[in-house]
């Protein structure tokens, strides 16, 4: 690079311009530094002030201040007549928005096209276009007001119901948000581009949408998949199909999806064999020039190398009249009228024609959304619930301040009134100091140190005519006293409670839904692509395994059937940084595997999602595989197989959960119907708290708690009362200082065996008839002696006879032992030695790892032979009874 080129780069590099600052003094600006800051502040003011809509009311500015402009200069719904949309547009211009006169009028046309909007908000007269693309007339000879739906946008905007700025010439005031009484946003969408973004919203059902607003209302912590149960899928308002689900289940979770529209097409006078006949469209996608429709249709017809053979003609019969021929043009809540026919060739099939006008014609459409809308003054992309709860805290705010500015209204007249009261009571002293006195100021004056008197009170009093304060009823007075005592109290209880006003909320939209609800228009067809995956995989029985180290996988459970015992023994299981399985269990791949963790969360997902591995693999961290899980630091404590026929006939099945500090917590199993990946809290933990356990029960089944000192309570389920997801639960066991809950088992027969395991290698099996049935909240009987010898209980279960366990220590090493060779003796008893530990080690865990022909890395092995002296029942009954019989719920 030469020189002089060096020395013109550097001299734009540091080239300035001049500044002037508001007192008038010139400075000098970088002119890059002057480049960015303009840029970006031309950004900002087409992001806020033209391009996007505010989340609160669905309105852009110019939008907002047409309808605001109308209402003020009184051209609303109730208006005797319609003004010319010249004077409308004079007015937007002159008073709130100096941009483009035309600017203005697209933007005035555009709500009143029943083709652009779900629901109109300005009732036009006069060409506003059509749906073949044609421009409205000159606003000079076109007319408008209000439509009664956009009224319902400002109701109570005059009671300070939202914040109000000055205009551009600083002499009147605007809203910065409409009252907005309907959900513009969510029922008629918005498009905009602005510098670097863009929104595209589609509408909605105004039914449809305000039952996704009530449930939201009654049940603020509903998922999203459950608002899609009211609200499916956007409705359009020129009808048409929506053909699958997925992109508008996509938009609704995370604010972006793609929706394909289909025309509504039918097929008629065909043949027996479906040759020939006509194809008739009535219906097309959303924003389509229904004649660039037409006209592409045309060209695939005279295409005779790449368009569609089989079409003879196309004739275009659509009108803007109503289906009865009157000639009346339909209003905003009308159909549009569209009739295109395609007749097919008498040896071309109809359906064939369909299908290829589908696929090279824009009879099939796809709709972008993109949820972002103005937050704050920011642009954010919202899912479907956080559209809804904004417009939810709008309302909210809205309602909060009507109501005040009526308390503060009522509290006036009240005061007034009291004022009155008095000088009622002396009327001719009042009518003497008002005579007496040299003018109204000084009457005031004296009437306010003679009766201690406000000076509203006493300008009430002065202004009022001279007859009617001679001949003023005290009776009326006070009723009307009364009556705003009453109304004031009314009004501070709307103030002071969130279910008052959400009960105002529900009634507005009560009555919206009967002015304003109709039918859907778009039909929802379900796409080949909407077929659950899960519909397509085999519903076989896999085996999953977790490791220490936290990975996890699914292998299909005849992987395991056709390997041999390899004997592995304990190669490699003695260093604490080895991994091994830790816990095995069998699962059909349909079934959903609940985790439930420490912190009192649960995590759901499908088998067949988890990780596929052969036996060798290592699988994948759980991290990686449960949303959230990370972040947060918990740790799976418990987890559960539910099937799919478990939560179709969950009626009597439960999901009980237990602490270390004895709180059980029993909810039914419907309120997981929508668990997800990304998780939903389960159960409330105080800060020092942990989940332990958590099972699977039913009303029959009887839960048994067991505690690190070695005692165990048994009660049936039914003793914990069924409770909301999230709640904190009640007392399964009274815990002395110092004990805590280790786990806990569900059994229902007397012959299941509980089995009990403690850190120093000792367990043994119990029958379960040997723990009787008390109180929940006792402080339970002995499930094992504890001692020096076998130290504090780890773990308690009640594995089948047939399984096998492992047993892990802290130093690394683990056993793995058949269940069926553990002894079978009484509660109060120390168990067998289940293993030899080495000086200092302990028992960290035990982990049921299914059927002894499932797995073969670690080689079963010999227990130790039991010591006489452990098998021995001390027969002390004081220390056997040390149970607690009540039912305390704290």
């Amino acid at each position: 690079m030469s020189e002089n080129e060096e020395d013109k780069i550097e001299e734009v590099e540091t080239e300035v311009v001049s500044q002037v600052d508001a007192d008038g003094i010139v400075s000098p600006v970088l002119l890059e530094e002057e480049m960015k800051h303009s840029m970006l502040d031309y950004a900002m003011s087409v992001i806020t002030a033209r391009a996007l809509p505010d989340v609160r009311d669905g309105l852009k500015p110019v939008h907002r201040r047409i309808l605001y402009s109308m209402h003020e200069n009184g051209w609303t719904s109730s208006a005797s007549a319609k003004v010319k949309c010249a004077k409308v547009v004079g007015a937007v211009m002159g008073d709130y928005h100096p941009h483009g006169d035309m600017s203005i009028y697209h933007a005035l046309v555009r709500l009143s096209q029943p083709w652009s909007l779900r629901y109109c908000a300005i009732d036009f007269q006069g060409g506003n276009g059509s749906i073949d693309g044609d421009d409205p007339a000159s606003y000079r000879y076109t007319e408008c007001k209000l439509d009664k739906f956009a009224d319902e946008m400002l109701v109570d905007i005059n009671k300070n119901v939202v914040d109000m700025a000055k205009n551009f010439s600083e002499d009147k005031d605007e809203p910065s948000v409409l009252p907005s009484r309907i959900p513009f946003l969510l029922v008629n969408g918005s498009s905009g581009i602005a510098v670097g973004m863009a929104t595209n919203m589609p509408p909605h059902n105004l039914r449809e949408i305000v039952n996704g607003i009530k449930a939201t209302l009654e049940n603020p912590e509903i998922e999203t998949d459950e608002l899609i149960k009211y609200i499916p899928a956007p409705d359009f308002p020129t009808g048409g199909l929506i053909y699958g689900r997925h992109g508008a289940v996509d938009a609704y979770k995370t604010g972006r999806g793609k929706i394909l529209m289909r025309a509504k097409a039918e097929i008629v006078d065909t043949d027996s064999s479906g040759q020939g006949g006509k194809i008739i469209i009535t219906e097309i996608p959303y924003m389509l020039s229904k004649d660039n429709l037409v006209k592409k249709m045309e060209e695939l017809a005279a295409d005779k190398e790449n368009g569609i053979s089989g079409i003879a003609d196309i004739e275009d019969e659509s009108s803007d009249i109503d289906e009865e021929g009157s000639g009346k043009k339909k209003n905003s809540a009308g159909k549009i009228g569209v009739k295109i026919i395609v007749h097919v060739k008498r040896d071309d099939y109809a359906e064939v024609v369909l299908n290829q006008l589908y696929k090279m014609s824009p009879l099939q459409s796809s709709f972008g959304i993109l949820n972002l809308a103005l937050v704050d003054g920011r642009p954010r992309l919202l899912n479907l619930k956080q559209l809804i709860e904004y417009y939810i805290d709008h309302r909210l705010d809205v309602i909060t301040r009507k109501t005040q500015f009526d308390l503060n209204k009522a509290n006036a007249r009240a005061h007034i009134v009291d004022g009155l009261i008095i000088a009622s009571d002396n009327t001719d002293e009042v009518i003497k100091i008002i005579r007496g006195s040299d003018d109204e100021a000084a009457a005031r004056t004296t009437l306010q140190s003679r009766f201690s008197l406000s000076e509203i009170q006493s300008k009430a009093i002065t202004d009022m005519r001279l007859g009617l304060l001679t001949k003023m009823n005290k009776l009326e007075l006070e009723n009307e006293k009364k009556d705003l005592l009453e109304k004031i109290a009314d009004l501070m209880d709307i103030l002071a409670k969130r279910e008052r006003k959400v009960a105002i909320i529900n009634e507005d939209l009560d009555d919206i839904i009967k002015k304003y609800g109709d039918e859907r228009r778009s039909i929802i067809v379900d796409a080949a692509g909407d077929i659950d995956i899960e519909d397509m995989i085999p519903d076989e029985e896999m085996v999953i395994t977790m490791t220490r180290a936290g990975y996890i996988k699914r292998t299909a459970a005849d992987t395991y059937k056709t390997q041999g015992r390899g004997g592995r023994g304990l190669k490699g299981m003695t260093s604490k940084d080895s991994d091994f399985v830790e816990n095995l269990f069998v699962a059909s791949a349909h079934d959903t595997i609940m985790f439930f963790t420490d912190k009192g969360r649960c995590y759901g997902i499908k088998v067949w999602e988890l990780p596929e591995g052969d036996r060798t693999a290592k699988g994948r961290p759980i991290v990686n595989v449960i949303e959230g899980l990370q972040e947060s630091g918990e740790k799976i404590a418990s987890q559960v197989i539910v099937s799919k026929e478990n939560f179709e006939n969950s009626e009597n099945l439960f999901i009980v959960q237990a602490t270390q500090k004895g709180i059980v917590n029993r909810q039914s199993l419907d309120k997981y119907a929508n668990l997800r990946r990304n998780g939903l809290n389960s159960m409330k933990l105080d800060d020092d708290e942990k989940l332990v356990s958590a099972v699977l029960c039913e009303t029959d089944d009887n839960l048994v708690i067991a505690s690190a000192d070695g005692n165990a309570v048994r009660f049936p389920v039914e003793k914990a009362r069924a409770v909301g997801r999230n709640t904190h639960g009640v007392r399964g066991i009274r815990l002395r200082d110092g004990d805590e809950v280790i786990g806990m088992v569900k059994a229902k027969a007397d012959d299941e065996k509980i089995l009990t395991v403690t850190e120093n290698g000792y367990g043994k099996r119990t029958l379960l008839s040997e723990y009787r049935i008390t109180n929940r909240g006792g402080k339970g009987i002995i499930n094992i002696k504890t001692s020096e010898r076998n130290g504090k209980v780890i773990n308690i279960m009640n594995p089948d006879d047939g399984d096998d366990l492992l047993i892990i220590t802290k130093n690394g090493i683990i056993i793995r032992v058949s269940v069926a060779k553990i002894n079978v003796i009484g509660r109060n008893t120390q168990g067998v030695r289940l293993m030899n530990l080495d000086d200092g080690d302990k028992v960290i865990d035990v982990s049921d790892c299914g059927n002894s022909d499932d797995d073969d890395e670690i080689e079963t092995s010999e227990l130790p032979q039991a010591n006489p002296e452990d098998l021995l029942e001390d027969a002390d009954p004081e220390e056997i009874e040390v149970e607690e019989e009540t039912d305390t719920e704290d």
